[in-house]
């Protein structure tokens, strides 16, 4: 009988991350509702095999390459989609549960027919009393994202979000065929906000569940091995977040407010850059000054292609 979520884990070069997600979901979930797929990005330490050796009967993908997060996941999600689960579940590999959350988000899904997606609330791995992620908002007149750590006393309800994050978020199959998958052109970062916007322009609701817990480690595949002059954080990470930023914005932002948002980000990039030149990080600087350029620039016709599963 075929299980309702196929619960996607992509990895690259991050095995033991991936071991304890693996394990934590085998030992809290209800495996009857889920089949795990592992996507493997093209890991150079030896993961897919280590994988395939401890857990045998799991689901792998080898993508060969280093896709990024997006097309990393998309590829899971065309299986899940080719192979007729009704859910997705994507979830980080540095993540851990402690309870059955895979049922407890796909029975909200199954009760709450207007939401399209649903997400827990995210706790720091190593801090479990405080969130990393809660509820995603949107400021729509400085253009700027945020997620509320808000406490909220009634646990067993749910509030509506305008973005999930892709930490962690299940996503009904049916909806992802008519508004699309994850954008590839994005790579790594804001990938899953701008899906979520996607998916709300389709006339769906988003949902967080304060109730439901998901532990992260957070940042993980943006650190560097050891400290070098340019910091323990990977310098690539500035070109994506700057320009992926600005391309959320130029489809999503209301274009009479771009005024206030060029106002509201231009301090924090001209201190961020000023910051990077004095410290030495050129290389830094260097991705940063592209992302902001390619932000701006790249023609619209490149960054949104066709981004429903047929047309991958």
């Amino acid at each position: 009988m075929q299980k309702p979520v196929a619960l996607l884990i992509l990895n690259w070069n991050t095995p033991q991350h991936t071991l304890n997600c693996i394990s934590s979901l085998l030992k809290y979930c209800n495996t009857a509702h889920f089949d795990i797929i592992v996507a493997d990005n093209g890991s150079t330490d030896g993961s897919l095999e280590l994988f395939q050796s401890q857990f045998p009967d799991l689901i792998y993908l080898d993508n060969q390459e280093n896709l990024g997060f997006a097309e990393g996941n998309n590829r899971a999600i065309i299986y899940s989609i080719e192979k007729g689960y009704t859910y997705s579940l994507i979830i980080n590999n540095d993540t851990e549960v402690d309870s059955d959350l895979v049922s407890a988000l796909m029975d909200h899904l199954e009760q709450q027919p207007a939401a399209a997606a649903v997400q827990p609330a995210i706790y720091w791995m190593h801090k479990r009393s405080e969130i990393w992620n809660g509820r995603g908002g949107y400021y729509s007149l400085f253009g700027k994202l945020f997620s509320s750590k808000k406490q909220y006393p009634d646990t067993t309800s749910f509030v509506k979000a305008k973005w999930l994050t892709g930490c962690c978020m299940l996503v009904r199959n049916e909806v992802l065929k008519q508004t699309g998958i994850f954008n590839k052109q994005f790579f790594l970062y804001d990938e899953d906000v701008e899906l979520s916007f996607r998916i709300r322009d389709g006339g769906h609701e988003l949902h967080y569940l304060p109730g439901q817990k998901l532990y992260h480690e957070a940042g993980a595949s943006g650190q560097l091995a050891t400290k070098e002059k340019e910091g323990t954080l990977s310098p690539v990470i500035h070109y994506y977040v700057s320009r992926n930023r600005i391309w959320f914005l130029r489809r999503f932002g209301k274009p009479v407010f771009y005024p206030f948002m060029f106002l509201y980000y231009l301090p924090y990039y001209a201190a961020l850059m000023s910051y990077f030149l004095l410290r030495g990080r050129r290389k830094k600087a260097s991705l940063l000054f592209n992302g902001l350029k390619d932000g701006f620039f790249t023609p619209e016709k490149v960054i949104w292609p066709d981004l429903t599963p047929a047309g991958k």
